[in-house]
């Protein structure tokens, strides 16, 4: 029989209170509302789960994907990593005598190259580097001289730097050309303003723990009817099949169909009602965009660059040239600011030493204030 040195029925000692805010693009800091529900468990069976829960959550995505016409779409919540529902995407999307054109520029957009080579999806990679946004003449030129294209896929907000790619363009050439165009906005959906049904936007996937400010463990794909009703038997994988998975909550009620992350699925419910309560997506985009534009002002004034140039932006995520000094380290840098309260993240930016600091979550305009104190004081090297 197994013994624990906890009492039946007794938490174990624990700081329940965070340490620090997570400024980073996710997982991010949430809400204490949001982590108190997960405090109790759930039956993936029940109705009150399923139709109490989960189809509430799939209905209210749609509604946040596009207000002018969401009886075009529907959404499917997929166990896993943000990851796990692109792959999840493009896998069930792409035909196999289709072809996939991959916009990339950054970790992420390279990711998705990644993703089409493992499944062996014929794919050609539109790169054009780390601080420059997509080309959208070369995507112009290959569409119409390619007729083997049948999908484009590119990122919404590439989080590698922060830059904000041109969505709205992009849909109106892939569109134009009579393509289908899929899109990862992980890191933007919720948090900036946008409408599939006017961007014509066939495919998009997003997480649970990014602008809707839940808990990692899911993600989703919110998909045109009409075009997920062409995805029944283009899966290359089992758990992965993304119409599968759409038919087992259509005919379950919400029922997934193998095991839902209930705790997680739970909490995000709550952050989508606390989005409703903050004013929607144009009041948290407004939110966001107030806390980037305080890290910035103060920033600069403390002397670090940006390592894009204002105008290509998001305000989710900014990255920062590392300070040119021979007594400067990220990893003590970092501690310093994870000892006054705060966590950033690393750089990602290929040949350029630099940090990145995120400003969405249950951050708040006074939050960055409070930040910029503590980068001054934890400027060691000065």
């Amino acid at each position: 029989m197994r013994t624990s040195s906890v009492t039946a029925g007794q938490a174990p000692e624990f700081n329940w209170e965070n340490p620090y805010l997570l400024l980073t693009p996710g997982p991010l800091s949430t809400s204490p509302t949001v982590r108190a529900v997960m405090l109790r468990d759930w039956c993936t069976w029940d109705d009150e789960y399923n139709l109490g829960i989960v189809t509430p959550i799939r209905d209210g995505l749609v509604r946040l994907a596009s207000a002018s016409q969401p009886q075009l779409f529907t959404s499917v919540l997929m166990q896993g990593s943000g990851t796990f529902s692109v792959e999840a995407m493009i896998g069930s999307t792409v035909p196999q005598d289709g072809k996939l054109l991959v916009l990339a520029n950054g970790e992420y957009g390279n990711r998705l190259g990644r993703i089409a080579a493992t499944l062996k999806i014929p794919h050609l990679i539109h790169d054009t580097g780390e601080l420059a946004a997509p080309d959208l003449g070369k995507l112009e030129a290959s569409l119409a001289g390619d007729p083997a294209i049948t999908h484009v896929v590119c990122v919404h907000n590439e989080t590698t730097t922060g830059m904000l790619n041109p969505i709205k363009e992009i849909a109106a050439i892939v569109k134009g050309r009579g393509r289908t165009l899929l899109l990862d906005s992980m890191s933007a959906f919720g948090g900036i303003p946008m409408d599939m049904a006017e961007l014509k936007i066939d495919f998009l996937v997003s997480s649970a723990n990014k602008c809707i400010q839940g808990v990692p463990g899911f993600g989703f794909v919110i998909a045109r009817r009409d075009e997920l009703m062409k995805c029944q038997g283009r899966a290359r994988s089992l758990s992965l099949d993304l119409y599968d998975q759409w038919q087992g909550m259509e005919k379950g009620h919400g029922k997934w169909r193998y095991t839902s992350p209930t705790h997680v699925v739970r909490a995000f419910a709550q952050a989508m009602q606390e989005l409703e309560a903050e004013g929607g997506v144009a009041a948290r985009y407004k939110r966001y965009s107030e806390n980037q534009r305080r890290l910035l002002n103060g920033m600069e004034s403390l002397g670090f660059r940006c390592v894009l140039p204002r105008e290509l932006h998001s305000p989710i995520i900014t990255g920062f040239h590392s300070p040119q000094h021979p007594d400067y380290s990220f990893a003590k840098f970092y501690q310093e600011l994870k000892s006054r309260g705060f966590v950033i993240y690393p750089g990602k930016v290929t040949n350029i030493d630099s940090f990145r600091i995120g400003t969405i979550g249950h951050v708040f305009p006074e939050d960055i204030d409070r930040l910029i104190k503590a980068v001054q004081a934890s400027m060691y090297w000065v």
